[in-house]
């Protein structure tokens, strides 16, 4: 829980000191201390999962997880993502891809370590909840030394730095690994705190890359809903479903509830879900299990 909570700290410290950067910065308790105010609109939209729902079994198919190395021109160096395939991944089949991106205190990691990736999406394939797919988990700090160490608020610049590795490196290096459905149809970005802020700030900018979006707990780092979606009616028309999900223990909710009312406002479809978690692993496990069974169908 302690680490879970560092993320949303790091994260409003970072993109203050970015923003204000002549001004001191704020004390890191605000970010969570902030008063929670919740509307009519902040509800639960999915039930909670049944229990066991990432708990590894042994009479399903497994998938295969693997630290995949790629060159990144971007950043000058090599780099490395976590990969999931399902258990029938075969050369000879296309599969679509979801991109899980992790918050400011993680690396490519974190996904695996708060959702266990892998017992999830085995059991929603075997029980057909979930279409087989490829899973990447990314390191989200496209700088050299992109460990989570030392002075994390640095690091900030490097999560914007990103999307460029992501669209001119990543993306590349997996469809040209593995047998994939390479259009936008196929592909899937989703991820949590400082990576549900790259999320909405990638996805509704490039729906040429991205038709599903899926934004959990976003931190300060997102942009402006008129930044991120000037034409609603052409964000309309080219998506095909985008989750925004928060806690309502969180103190960034604020951030998800601006995007909901904008989009709310603006006529943009979209499922707004607040459950009763904070900023923690347990929320993100729970949407996980969500998204997964509602992509690429």
């Amino acid at each position: 829980m302690k680490a879970a909570l560092s993320f949303a700290l790091t994260a409003f410290v970072a993109t203050s000191a970015i923003s204000h950067s002549a001004e001191p910065k704020p004390d890191p308790k605000s970010a969570l201390s902030r008063p929670v105010v919740l509307g009519p609109d902040d509800k639960p939209a999915f039930e909670e999962p049944p229990t066991g729902f990432n708990t590894a079994v042994a009479d399903i198919p497994h998938g295969r997880l693997e630290m995949v190395e790629y060159e990144s021109k971007s950043v000058g160096t090599k780099r490395r993502m976590q990969v999931y395939t399902p258990a029938e991944y075969s050369k000879e089949t296309k599969y679509p891809v979801l991109y899980l991106l992790h918050g400011i205190g993680g690396d490519e990691t974190e996904w695996q370590r708060f959702a266990k990736v892998d017992a999830l999406m085995d059991k929603l394939i075997a029980d057909k909840k979930a279409v087989p797919m490829i899973v990447v988990m990314p390191n989200g700090r496209a700088q050299k030394n992109d460990r989570a160490e030392g002075d994390i608020y640095a690091a900030a610049p490097a999560f914007a730095d990103f999307e460029k590795d992501l669209f001119d490196d990543v993306i590349p290096a997996i469809d040209g690994r593995f047998s994939t459905l390479a259009d936008r149809e196929h592909r899937a970005l989703a991820g949590l705190s400082m990576g549900g802020g790259q999320t909405l700030n990638f996805g509704l900018t490039h729906l040429d890359t991205f038709a599903w979006i899926g934004a959990f707990s976003s931190a300060p780092n997102t942009k402006p809903p008129a930044t991120l979606v000037p034409d609603p009616a052409a964000t309309k028309a080219k998506l095909k479903y985008l989750l925004l999900t928060c806690g309502n223990k969180d103190g960034l909710i604020n951030i998800s509830q601006g995007m909901h009312a904008y989009l709310k406002e603006k006529d943009v479809p979209h499922v707004w879900h607040v459950d009763g978690n904070g900023h923690d692993a347990t929320h993100w496990a729970h949407i996980l299990y969500e998204f997964a069974q509602k992509i690429f169908r």
